[in-house]
């Protein structure tokens, strides 16, 4: 019958779009390759919206030795950092538009859970911003990482 054909079209189309997209991953762990200075490959997750920027690790229990989350801004600028909601301790890395290390904020604490967001620390002291990688506490100091290092990515 040509009119059941014709109803299963759409939810095959719904279908196959869904598994089109995602945040630039190559992979199906929904992430991006990053190397380090030392040639080191980690996997990142890539926050592009507002709406990811935003939530980043809220409420994440943990993030693995070989895993990061990776912040694109649209344009170069001071990118100030906070851990509302944000549940284990994290390192920071803030890179120009060059993908050059300019600071690093190392072992940043949670904000404690009873404070109000506005109570929170910010983090991020640079002006030339463009790039933000988020690890796992400790994880740049056991990686070498120092100012003025590049990142690939």
């Amino acid at each position: 019958m040509p009119g059941r054909s014709l109803m299963f079209t759409p939810i095959v189309l719904m279908m196959l779009l869904a598994g089109c997209g995602g945040q630039n991953a190559d992979d199906a762990t929904g992430t991006t390759p990053l190397t380090m200075p030392d040639g080191k490959v980690i996997r990142v997750e890539v926050m592009l919206t507002p709406i990811d920027m935003l939530r980043g690790m809220m409420y994440r229990e943990e993030m693995g030795k070989d895993r990061g989350m990776l912040f694109i801004h649209d344009k170069p600028g001071a990118q100030h950092y906070w851990m509302y909601h944000v549940k284990i301790p994290l390192d920071m890395i803030f890179m120009n538009p060059d993908r050059k290390i300019v600071e690093i904020e190392a072992n940043v604490p949670p904000c404690p859970p009873a404070k109000k967001a506005s109570e929170c620390p910010t983090y991020g002291k640079s002006e030339n911003v463009q790039y933000v990688l988020e690890l796992a506490g400790g994880e740049a100091a056991r990686r070498n990482l120092q100012v003025g290092a590049t990142l690939r990515f």
